[in-house]
């Protein structure tokens, strides 16, 4: 795989997930070595002329009135990242930890933080070398920054905290030894630059992200298969009403569902018996529409966010100036995830509706609970009781977290974003939206059987078929969580989409 080159403007979501996932290993831009090294130059000049500079020869927080001299700003810095790791919880997993350091070096590469080119390549060669420091899930309040989570990542620098490297919980200053690597003492300015900035909530935010959008397409498809099953019409998806009302996720979806049903038999042979469907159906496009707007949005701001400059203070060689300002606070990621677990949460209540439907024989016309010799047998009666379950969860977990503040540090810090919960919650309304599409998918399938000898559409079949390789036709009970876990696989990891794909192109 193909090494990404760090230079702080031109990383994409895309190359997050390849580090984040597939353990891609990253470098440093020549260029960009230059910027660092001038930072951190100017900032040991001013230690050295004790001037007067936040964070540099001052203490933290309500503490920033504290001259530190400067035979103490080397302990400064590390007595910052050990008292601030403070974090409690469940440790953020792997993939979660690699985005967040791999953020943390696209920040620190701009030059603008003062952090040394030793301190940063140890920050790579950790990366690189595949040591990940346990970084508690709990205790980020989304500014200053995402302080406490990333001053568990940063204290893994100096040889303290556990790690997980080669698939074992270790203490950092062994898994360094088995690295072949050294901790670093801090210089001044580092340990703020190194857990003051937003990277721990980007980091759960681009990964949210980028599962969410393979999310909508595979919640298309889901809504496609059930479209199909129970016979309903194609004149919702008509181009021409969606022209008149030109949203650009709506006129996608209603795209995407006109090709998964092409050349479908079903379709052709049911059109004629009503004029419109019910909304969970007729509506595809203005609900999958509208929540792939907000979607976008949240991709540009997860865009800009990657690239930026997050910390405080901003070094600014050129001018000789430390700038005091406010870019640690994640009040844009966090508005950003809290739109995105309103829009995700859309999918699954839309998705559990037509489920509802799928086992509904008197709204369906197909066997109870889809299952010919019901009775005796519950079918798919209780996998829509998951689903309605799971959206519960989501209604309460889609209050939004940024309407939230708490003031923190003797009220220095007097409005804070609540950002990191606002990405940890919408992961958790993702999660369960998968699960609510995957139970869709799978009692689609079932119900699509019953129009046999017809044949779907070419996209919704080939996503039966994939189905169909995982799990078979029910004709009586059996145990249903791992059909269910088998579906989940295929939306998860994105495989049911990408075969749709191969049969119909690329969905919008």
């Amino acid at each position: 795989m193909d090494t990404i080159h760090l230079n702080g403007h031109s990383l994409t979501l895309e190359d997050v997930v390849k580090v984040a996932r597939c353990g891609c290993k990253v470098n440093l831009d020549p260029a960009a070595k230059a910027f660092v090294k001038r930072g951190a130059a100017i900032v040991e000049k001013w230690v050295q002329e004790e001037r007067v500079v936040y964070g540099i020869t001052t203490g933290f927080g309500d503490l920033a009135s504290v001259i530190i001299p400067s035979e103490q700003s080397e302990i400064l810095q590390e007595n910052l990242l050990k008292s601030h790791a403070s974090g409690v919880g469940e440790p953020l997993p792997e993939d979660i930890v690699r985005a967040i350091m791999l953020l943390r070096i696209n920040t620190l590469i701009r030059g603008f933080s003062g952090i040394s080119l030793e301190t940063l390549s140890l920050l790579v060669d950790l990366l690189n070398k595949g040591i990940h420091p346990l970084i508690p899930s709990q205790g980020s309040v989304g500014a200053s920054g995402d302080l406490c989570p990333l001053s568990h990542l940063a204290i893994a620098l100096l040889g303290l905290g556990d790690v997980f490297y080669k698939g074992e919980r270790m203490q950092a200053t062994l898994a360094l030894e088995k690295a072949g690597l050294k901790p670093i003492k801090l210089k001044p300015k580092e340990g703020l630059a190194l857990n003051n900035g937003t990277a721990a909530t980007t980091g759960i935010a681009s990964l949210v992200i980028y599962d969410a959008l393979n999310l909508a397409k595979a919640a298309d498809i889901a809504g496609a298969m059930s479209l199909e099953a129970l016979h309903g019409v194609p004149y919702a998806f008509d181009s021409r009403t969606h022209e008149l009302r030109p949203h650009f996720g709506q006129r996608t979806v209603a795209s995407n569902v006109r090709r998964l049903i092409e050349g479908s038999e079903i379709i052709e042979a049911f059109k004629g018996t009503r004029v419109q469907d019910a909304y969970s159906l007729r509506c595809i496009p203005q609900v999958h529409g509208a929540s792939r707007d907000a979607l976008d949005f949240v991709r540009q701001k997860i865009d800009i966010e990657i690239n930026s400059v997050t910390d405080n203070p901003l070094i600014f060689p050129a001018d000789g100036e430390a700038v005091s300002g406010g870019n640690f606070h994640a009040q844009p990621i966090a508005l950003a995830m809290d739109f995105l677990g309103i829009a995700v949460a859309e999918f699954a209540n839309i998705s559990e509706r037509r489920v509802a439907r799928l086992v509904d024989s008197k709204l369906s016309g197909l066997p109870a609970f889809l299952m010919k010799n019901s009775g005796v047998n519950s079918g798919f009666m209780i996998p829509q009781y998951v689903c309605a379950a799971l959206v519960s969860e989501n209604k309460v977990l889609a209050h939004p977290s940024s309407v939230d503040s708490i003031p923190t540090s003797a009220n220095q810090e007097d409005h804070v974003s609540m950002g990191a919960y606002a990405a940890r919650k919408a992961q958790t309304i993702l999660s369960n939206a998968q699960k609510v599409i995957a139970i869709e998918m799978l009692a689609a399938a079932q119900a699509l059987e019953f129009s046999a000898p017809l044949k779907p559409g070419k996209g919704v079949y080939k996503a039966f078929q994939a189905i169909r390789e995982r799990t078979p036709f029910l004709d009586e009970d059996i145990f249903m969580a791992p059909l269910i876990e088998e579906v989940l696989s295929l939306v998860k990891s994105g495989e049911i989409v990408r075969e749709v794909e191969e049969e119909v192109g690329e969905l919008d």
